[in-house]
């Protein structure tokens, strides 16, 4: 009779190595939930050390169970991490060991992940590319906290305030004006609503920008040449001073006053030829 295949063994996709036991613990820890299988982890399921008459039956399943997860585990880690496992019989002791093993690299990859944060920058990305980016830092530091802590209403709440922060001080200036109604609101919206209008605004940017674009790549502007205005005698009409005679230009008078335009005009009269 052929051997049935645990298919499950395919959801763990990773392999632990120095530097991803955050994340390895976290699939690692869902995988043997979902078997029913973390009380051995955790210490609930444990081999009585007094062997009772009747508790046969009970001894060699939890040795089944605890062989199996010990199994599970040194599969999934390198060579190098799986021979430190060989001296440990239980699968609570082999997994101590491992979160002794890595806790002081923890601590220095929450360094890492907290000065990577305070790095990032949005720059040419958009903000989805932005989101995605800061979202898969913040994921990897919030695998570092403590069940207590996550378990804390308070420290949940504040968490999510300097997400908020974080985010907004990294954008570009071209959302200054967003992000500054945005922090002084209150309360203060979530992350993901503050992403929702974000997204909005840089739709609205960016229409503007084509517009501007277009605009700049089509300058047509309507020249009309200015012509002066003439006079019925054909003649260009010319600004004179408010005490300028507009017949010989000389100032002192009118051209009303003028006693040589009245003196040509005398000597162009009918008759007045000698």
């Amino acid at each position: 009779m052929a051997t049935e295949r645990d298919d499950s063994l395919l959801s763990v996709s990773v392999r632990l190595d120095e530097k991803n036991y955050l994340y390895w613990s976290y699939v690692m820890r869902n995988f043997l939930k979902g078997k029913k299988m973390w009380g051995y982890v955790s210490g609930t399921y444990m081999i009585p050390k007094n062997i009772k008459e009747g508790d046969v039956v009970l001894i060699y399943t939890l040795e089944a169970n605890n062989a199996k997860i010990i199994t599970w585990i040194d599969n999934f880690v390198e060579h190098s991490i799986g021979t430190q496992l060989a001296k440990y019989e239980t699968t609570k002791e082999v997994w101590d060991h491992l979160q002794r093993l890595f806790t002081q690299l923890n601590f220095a990859k929450q360094y890492e992940l907290e000065n990577d944060i305070r790095a990032l920058q949005q720059k040419n990305m958009s903000i989805q590319e932005f989101y995605s980016a800061m979202t898969d830092l913040w994921d990897q530091l919030a695998l570092t906290e403590s069940t207590e802590v996550k378990a804390c209403g308070a420290y949940i709440e504040r968490r999510e305030q300097q997400r908020l922060v974080q985010f907004l001080t990294a954008l570009r200036s071209d959302f200054e004006g967003l992000r500054g109604s945005i922090l002084h609101r209150s309360p203060l919206l979530s992350v993901d609503s503050v992403v929702s209008k974000l997204l909005a605004e840089e739709i609205r940017l960016q229409s503007y920008s084509e517009k501007e674009i277009l605009s700049a790549s089509n300058p047509f502007v309507l020249v009309v040449p200015s012509k002066p205005f003439f006079n019925h005698q054909n003649k260009p009409y010319t600004k004179v001073g408010f005490d300028e005679c507009s017949f010989y230009k000389q100032k002192g008078h009118w051209k009303a006053q003028c006693s040589k335009l009245r003196q040509q005009n005398q000597a162009w009269k009918p008759g007045s030829q000698s």
